[in-house]
C-alpha cells in the first residue's frame, strides 16, 4: 500500500498532473448517486425510530419525518466527508474526495456548508452548477469555487 501524499503536496503538483481531474465529473456523478442509495437506506431504521416516537408522543414526534432526510443527509456528509478520508462512500467508491485548495483539512463543518451550497444552488439555478464544470478549471463545480475546494482522484 502506497501512503497517500498530504492535500498541500497534491495541490501543489494539481497544475502540472491531468490525472488528478481525469474523470473526475463522471466520477462525481456516480459518487451521488451511491450516496444518495446509502442516505436512503440509512433513513429506514430512523424512520421506524421516529414512528415509535410517534407513537409514544401521540403523534407529536411524527413532525420529525420533515426534516428526517435532510438532517439524515447532512449526517453522513459531516462525518464522511468531513473525517479522515475526506471523502463519502460514494467517493470512495468512485475512488476521488474532497480537498481543500490551501492544502488544509475538510473539516465537518466545510462539508455541511459545501452539501448546503449544492443543494441551495441546485434550488435556484439547478442545470448551471453542474453545468459550470464544463468551463471552470480543474472540473470544478460553482460551490467548489466559492468555498476554494476541489474533487481530485484519490490514487
Amino acid at each position: 500500500m502506497t501512503a497517500q501524499p498530504l492535500d498541500g503536496e497534491i495541490l501543489d503538483n494539481a497544475q502540472d498532473d491531468g490525472y488528478l481531474y481525469r474523470g473526475v465529473r463522471t466520477r462525481r456523478i456516480l459518487a451521488f448517486f451511491i450516496d444518495y442509495l446509502l442516505i436512503g437506506l440509512m433513513m429506514i431504521p430512523v424512520a421506524i425510530i421516529v414512528a415509535l416516537l410517534g407513537v409514544m408522543t401521540l403523534g407529536l414526534g411524527w413532525l420529525l419525518f420533515g426534516i428526517l432526510a435532510p438532517l439524515t443527509a447532512l449526517l453522513y456528509v459531516a462525518i464522511t466527508l468531513g473525517g479522515r478520508s475526506q471523502a463519502t462512500l460514494g467517493m470512495q467508491f468512485m475512488d476521488i474526495r474532497l480537498a481543500r485548495l490551501d492544502g488544509g483539512r475538510v473539516d465537518s463543518l466545510l462539508a455541511v456548508v459545501h452539501t448546503v451550497l449544492f443543494w441551495a444552488g441546485n434550488a435556484i439555478l439547478t442545470p448551471l452548477i453542474l453545468l459550470a464544470s464544463l468551463f471552470l478549471d480543474h472540473k470544478r463545480t460553482v460551490h467548489d469555487l466559492l468555498l476554494g475546494t476541489v474533487v481530485v482522484r484519490s490514487s
